[in-house]
């Protein structure tokens, strides 16, 4: 192959009749001729944006839509007074009256009167929407908590008393509230919007457990730091402030479905049954835990750390809610639901063992114990708040998930008077045998309704199509 001249060598060439040589142009030498553009190097690639797709982490993913900040700081702002009326209203009427009996009857009434009135407040809810249905309820729960303030202070009959406790029932389930617009954000059956949703009720199950950890010690600081009334108080300002800021969030809010009547009521579905059996046992294990852990530290000479006690199985069970949210798990749900529910049966002979112990029960092992066991209860939680969302029809969410919250207050209900009936018979110590048992009903339950779970998916699951195989 012939090379090429160089560029600055002489080239042959013809005028007239005369041979000449001349300088061979190169425009790259030309001082005239315009500059060629230095070569560059090949443009690089975007920097992606620190997202929070592109961190990986699930929560920052799920607080990045718009709205969901706002509505759940207000929604916990709405939740922190549930672990503190009840609380409250003990403290406020036995030292105002003298008698605990007087005390626990009456929060027992605004219990049962829950029981009745929350369902009834979240099927209005579903008809008319959050907003319209959420803001007077809470207004009028509000205004009878005032009420029971007043006739404790002016030192009204008793029979008030239990009146105006049982009002404050209107208070709307703000955590189910919550999770109805976590399922309303992701409705679309993709494996996102599940994984998504995973996320959102481990986060909200962490929320609860946070809130009754937090709640008890708020109220009883400020009844004894300030004065009686004043933890009732706080409580009926702090919800009716968290639910004004949460419903004025309208862009989240889930449309109403007005009349509810051509969807099927949640309690028709033998599955959704099967777990409200679920919820009913594992709410006695609450109620026994904390009855019988008061009892125990009494009868040991520390009372007064009772308290912490029971915070730390609440914060065992807000950990494990928290790095659940960030995993994802595999398996069916109601076979995980099963697993869940044996998690936390078995982990509650810990308790029982601590009690027991030769050295008399320490109270610190006791501790260790309650937040070992504590960690398979927002897993328990968590899965079957899932499987309510799957098995409730969309028009009657609020319905559902406040059921499921109804029959946990009617297990908590349950568990403490059966844990007070047992420490007045037995040892304190051998009371956590009570817990286990209720454990052990639940994971009965659980087993015979795991077959409905799978197949009977409710009109939820229908009308939003299949899932994704992980969540199934």
């Amino acid at each position: 192959m012939p090379r090429s001249p160089a560029p600055d060598a002489p080239l042959p060439a013809v005028t007239g009749d005369s041979l000449v040589l001349a300088r061979r142009h190169d425009a790259r030498f030309d001082p005239l001729a315009p500059s060629a553009p230095e070569p560059s190097a090949p443009p690089r690639a975007p920097r992606p944006p620190r997202t929070a797709r592109s961190r990986g982490n699930p929560y920052a993913r799920l607080f990045a839509i718009p709205g969901a900040r706002a509505f759940t700081a207000g929604n916990l702002l709405a939740r922190l007074p549930m672990g503190m009326f009840s609380v409250s209203a003990v403290i406020m009427i036995a030292g105002s009256r003298g008698s605990y009996a007087l005390a626990g009857a009456v929060t027992a009434t605004g219990l049962a009167a829950t029981a009745v009135v929350v369902p009834r407040t979240a099927r209005l809810v579903d008809r008319y929407g959050q907003a319209r249905i959420a803001v007077p309820a809470t207004a009028i729960a509000a205004l009878a908590s005032l009420a029971l303030v007043l006739c404790v202070r002016y030192e009204a009959p008793d029979w008030t008393l239990f009146a105006a406790h049982a009002a404050t029932a209107t208070t709307p389930n703000t955590g189910g509230m919550s999770r109805a617009r976590w399922a309303h954000l992701h409705r679309e059956a993709t494996p996102e919007n599940a994984a998504a949703l995973h996320t959102a009720n481990s986060f909200e199950q962490a929320a609860d457990e946070l809130c009754f950890m937090l709640g008890p010690v708020l109220a009883a600081f400020l009844c004894t730091a300030l004065f009686p009334e004043a933890g009732t108080l706080t409580g009926a300002v702090l919800l009716l402030t968290g639910v004004l800021i949460f419903a004025a969030q309208r862009s989240t809010e889930p449309p109403a479905t007005g009349r509810t009547d051509a969807a099927r009521a949640p309690l028709h579905s033998p599955a959704l049954a099967a777990l409200l059996a679920v919820f009913l046992a594992t709410g006695a294990v609450f109620g026994a835990t904390e009855v019988v852990t008061l009892a125990f530290a009494d009868d040991r000479g520390h009372q007064a750390w009772a308290g912490a006690v029971l915070a730390l199985q609440a914060a065992g069970s807000c950990a494990a809610g928290l790095l659940l949210g960030a995993l994802r798990p595999a398996g069916r749900l109601g076979r995980r639901m099963v697993l869940c529910v044996a998690a936390m049966s078995a982990l509650l002979v810990l308790p029982l063992l601590a009690a027991t112990a030769r050295a008399s029960g320490s109270l610190p092992l006791l501790a260790c114990g309650l937040l070992i066991a504590g960690a398979a209860t927002a897993p328990t939680m968590v899965t079957g708040m899932t499987l309510v969302q799957r098995l409730t029809p969309p028009s009657r969410l609020n319905e559902g998930m406040t059921l499921a919250v109804t029959a946990l207050l009617a297990g908590i209900a349950a568990g403490a008077a059966a844990g007070g009936w047992t420490v007045e018979h037995t040892d304190p110590a051998h009371g956590y045998a009570l817990p286990l048992c209720a454990a052990l009903l639940a994971l009965l339950f659980a087993a015979a309704g795991a077959h409905r779970f799978g197949h009977d998916k409710g009109p939820a699951a229908r009308a939003a199509g299949p899932m994704p195989a992980v969540f199934n």
